[in-house]
Formats: structure tokens, C-alpha cells, sequence
């Protein structure tokens, strides 16, 4: 799987220069036999980043990953999430043992609408914050794959920031012609200041 920064996103976010936006437009299974494979796979191996609810985002290409748009968010318990409608959760549930199959499973005994989805879940075995992709939410067994580990979001300090989550974090990439276009609207101004100057 694959993990990268693109200069549209950086573009978007340009009103804030502190932002971050992480990238995700590959195949989150690429390279296993997850979905060829009987019962739930999990697959591994995601990267290390550092994320701020604050300000940074998560982009995702929506056709690979099958997420319908628009992007639907909540934040909270299992409990408190709405059957159906929505496909970004993070999940503010901290037991003492808790892993990405046991944060899907409650989530999907409470969604009842099936739908390919991302989710955030506190590790307990590894004390960090973890960023999750889920072929069905309301599968208990869907194969998943975990995109990326918030090195920053540990400890005490890294469930406190769970609240601070919100729907700005989770975005879909814009389609190759909103691309096109938002370039050659950047390159025409770049053009008029140009002429302006002369």
C-alpha cells in the first residue's frame, strides 16, 4: 500500500500552512491474497506518520477504496454511531485490550447498511492511534487493511486528541479533470499577475 502527498492537496489546504494532508489513492490490498482468501484477513505493514486533528487532513481516492461520496462522518462510541450513512468513524472506545478486529467488529454491531469504510481506533497493544480501511463496516468479517499508525497519538495524550477529530480530516481526492482545471486556474492567474507586473 501506498502513502504520498500530492501538491492539488497541498493546494487546497494552502489557507493553512501548518497543514499536512496524507494521501492514500493505492490499493489498500496490493501485494496479498486478503480478498481471495476465506474469512477475515487483516493486512499489515502500514506506515509511521505523525497527524494533528487540528489541522491536518487524510485524502482518499474514492474509486479505489469503493467509498461512497460524499464522505459521512462520526465521532464517538460504538453505541452512539448511526446505523447507516456513514463510512469515516473514529471511534472513541479505549478498553483494555483492543485491536483493529475488535474496534471492527464494534462498529459493525451497530452499522446495518453495508458499505466499504475507513475508521481510527486507539491500539491498546501498541498504546497508538491507527487508521483503518474495512471492505464492508457492517461485516464483522470483512477483510481489513490498516493504512497508517500515528506515532504522535499515544498514550493518554493520544485518546485525549480523539475528540478533537472531525469531519475536515477526512477528504476525497478531486477527480483528475477538478485537477486539470484547478491547474490551469492556477497557471492563468500566475499568467495575469505576470502581465499585471509588466
Amino acid at each position: 500500500m501506498k502513502l504520498c502527498s500530492t501538491t492539488l492537496a497541498a493546494l487546497l489546504l494552502a489557507g493553512n500552512a501548518d497543514a499536512t494532508v496524507l494521501t492514500f489513492n493505492t490499493d489498500p490490498f496490493a501485494g496479498s491474497t486478503a480478498l481471495t482468501t476465506p474469512g477475515r484477513q487483516i493486512v499489515g505493514g502500514e506506515p509511521s506518520v505523525t497527524f494533528d486533528p487540528a489541522t491536518d487532513a487524510l485524502a482518499f481516492d474514492a474509486a479505489v477504496f469503493n467509498l461512497s461520496l460524499p464522505l459521512t462522518f462520526a465521532n464517538g462510541p460504538a453505541a452512539s454511531l448511526p446505523a447507516s450513512g456513514v463510512n469515516a468513524i473514529v471511534l472513541q472506545e479505549f478498553p483494555a485490550t483492543f485491536n483493529a478486529g475488535l474496534a471492527a467488529n464494534a462498529i459493525a454491531a451497530q452499522i446495518t447498511t453495508p458499505g466499504a469504510g475507513l475508521f481510527i481506533y486507539f491500539n491498546t497493544g501498541l498504546d497508538l492511534a491507527r487508521l483503518v480501511y474495512s471492505t464492508d463496516l457492517d461485516d464483522p468479517t470483512a477483510d481489513l487493511s490498516i493504512l497508517a499508525r500515528f506515532t504522535n497519538l499515544s498514550g493518554q495524550t493520544g485518546r485525549d486528541a480523539f475528540a478533537g477529530f472531525s469531519a475536515d480530516n477526512f477528504q476525497p481526492l478531486p477527480e483528475p479533470s477538478t485537477i486539470l482545471l484547478s491547474g490551469i486556474a492556477a497557471l492563468s492567474l500566475l499568467a495575469a499577475r505576470r502581465l499585471q507586473r509588466s
